[in-house]
């Protein structure tokens, strides 16, 4: 089993709230990600694929098309966007990391089979250089 990984990058704004709690609460849970004006992070996007070396190419799956599925389905969506008002496929969401991260996979999977025959295998999504989220699915 070979392990292949792409690399992308997008910015993006977002704000932590739950419309159940009050301000005073949110900001007590979430603390300046709660801000009412919105914040913005450098996300890097790391995406793993697993399989066998096709006989001909020796490729698991060409990065190029990797990364033109990401770009397409992905980067172009969120980058420089507000994730909580303007991402179609978060509406109604949390825009977390975590979220965000699963909302990702759902997207890669249902993409990948267009480009190659092997399994996604993870979702690493970094939301500043100290704090990132892994997620495998299911």
């Amino acid at each position: 089993m070979i392990y292949v990984s792409r690399q992308e990058h997008f910015n993006a704004a977002h704000k932590l709230h739950n419309p159940k709690w009050s301000d005073e609460r949110n900001r007590e849970v979430f603390g300046p990600c709660a801000n009412a004006n919105w914040h913005g992070h450098n996300y890097d996007l790391i995406v793993t694929v697993k399989g066998s070396p096709d006989p001909e190419t020796g490729f698991v799956v060409d990065l190029k098309a990797l990364s033109d599925l990401l770009r397409t389905h992905i980067t172009e969506q969120v980058d420089h966007k507000n994730l909580n008002l303007d991402v179609p496929f978060l509406a109604g969401q949390m825009a977390s990391t975590e979220n965000l991260a699963i909302a990702f996979w759902q997207i890669i999977e249902r993409e990948l089979p267009a480009i190659t025959t092997a399994k996604l295998h993870c979702v690493k999504l970094y939301e500043t250089p100290r704090n990132f989220v892994e997620y495998y699915g299911g």
